[in-house]
């Protein structure tokens, strides 16, 4: 196991896992997008699983099947009598199937294997198989999906800070996660640019040697591990898996939906925006096939625009963001767009605080974010600054316009002058991330 591996912890997930420990009768399915953490997550709860429930090395089953070594288990029967084969009679075992979609009817093996009570299944995937609505068709008993992310941005901070000083402790995580703190500026460019993807933190790392943190730095390790990353999406999870043959096409697509994240896009928009500006043909369907294999390999996630007043979702021209914004870096420089990079990033850190997250619209104003989570509603209007006196009241109008008593809140990099107006908080961005 990489150093990585053994210091970034995942609390959030690892809550979410012990939670189902131990109902065998329950699938556990880690979704994400490639190298987001998922095999790291296993190794961390088997981790607990040794230390805090004196589960042996026997009782614990993990095959990835990326690895040659497993080879001859993609073939669903013989993965099936090799797991039952290794079970520990009288005990509850615990098996980890890492990108269980390589293999061909998996859902055979794992609905057999469901029906055993001492058997305890937990699987990862990062492409369209594993999306809940073929799940469900594919596995016959209950499952539950816990949805992973790349680092956010406390989770950022915690390791990058843990590779350079050693353990972490109650004291080094309070003084790391002070927004106040000298160097937490240019660790939020860090993030932004140099990627949130665990293993960039072991990168940087290396590349900020004699580098003060002060001075902004670009990686060209970083810069080629997510070449690498969106590269084998591109063309394994996608290309191979729609057998697509224009792959510049594709290509364009992306580009086109990493350019504009934060703004409402439509088929048509895109459509127009290929024929005029790059002179390239392509037809609605062929567009439409191309973003849901975004989503589908939870590259980009698609925030659908939601009705205030009549409380019901709109069909058209929804929102797009990216999964790690180094990936939109990667791909088209750095300069620009800060509003829309920051609007992205909250709506990331909004799911993974567990709401679902949908566009407002209220008459003609605009709420950037309608949060919802257990019967509760909040409204976010992100802006990187709102020092013009002008600015600050539009973003307000917006929020002010709703007349529930739902909260309401303003996020921007600015340290606010203001921490409230008529019930609306007004939050810098820093302070909200790294202290949820």
């Amino acid at each position: 196991m990489s150093a990585i591996q053994t210091l970034i912890p995942r609390p959030q997930y690892i809550k979410q896992l012990e939670a189902w420990r131990d109902k065998s009768d329950v699938i556990k399915v880690i979704t994400g997008i490639r190298r987001c953490g998922k095999s790291t997550l296993f190794q961390l709860f088997q981790t607990d699983l040794f230390l805090d429930y004196g589960v042996s090395d026997a009782q614990v089953q993990q095959i990835n099947f990326e690895d040659a070594n497993f080879s001859d288990l993609l073939d669903w029967k013989k993965l099936h009598d090799h797991i039952l084969k290794n079970v520990v009679p009288g005990k509850m075992n615990y098996v980890f199937l890492d990108e269980i979609q390589n293999v061909e009817h998996f859902e055979k093996t794992i609905n057999s294997l469901r029906l055993r009570e001492n058997i305890d299944i937990y699987i990862t995937g990062s492409n369209s198989k594993m999306l809940s609505g073929e799940l469900a068709t594919l596995l016959s008993g209950r499952y539950i999906t816990i949805h992973m992310q790349p680092l956010s941005f406390s989770e950022y901070v915690m390791a990058y800070n843990v590779h350079q000083v050693g353990m972490w402790t109650a004291t080094t995580r309070e003084e790391f996660l002070n927004p106040r703190h000298n160097n937490i500026n240019s660790m939020f460019q860090d993030y932004l640019h140099n990627s949130s993807f665990p293993y960039t933190v072991q990168l940087l790392k290396f590349a900020r040697t004699n580098i003060p943190y002060n001075e902004p730095i670009a990686s060209e390790q970083v810069r080629q591990f997510l070449s690498g990353i969106l590269d084998t999406i591109v063309l394994k999870d996608i290309v191979e898996r729609k057998k697509i043959k224009d792959v510049a096409r594709l290509k364009r697509v992306i580009k086109f939906m990493f350019d504009n994240i934060g703004r409402e896009t439509s088929l048509l928009k895109i459509k127009t925006s290929l024929e005029t500006d790059a002179g390239i043909k392509i037809d609605s369907a062929t567009i439409d096939s191309y973003v849901e294999s975004l989503l589908d390999t939870f590259v980009m996630y698609k925030a659908d625009r939601y009705d205030i007043k009549g409380k019901q979702l709109l069909k058209t021209n929804s929102k797009y963001y990216v999964a790690d914004m180094g990936l939109r870096y990667m791909l088209l420089g750095r300069e620009g767009d800060d509003g829309h990079v920051l609007e992205n990033i909250v709506y990331l850190e909004l799911l993974r605080r567990g709401y679902q997250v949908y566009v407002g619209k209220l008459d003609s104003y605009e709420i950037d974010f309608v949060a919802q989570k257990n019967g509760t509603t909040e409204y976010y209007q992100v802006s990187q600054t709102v020092l013009n006196p002008d600015t600050l009241e539009r973003e307000l109008r917006s929020l002010d316009k709703i007349d529930d008593h739902n909260p309401k809140f303003l996020i921007t990099m600015d340290t606010p002058f203001r921490n409230e107006y008529n019930g609306i908080k007004i939050v810098n961005a820093l302070d909200w991330l790294l202290n949820p």
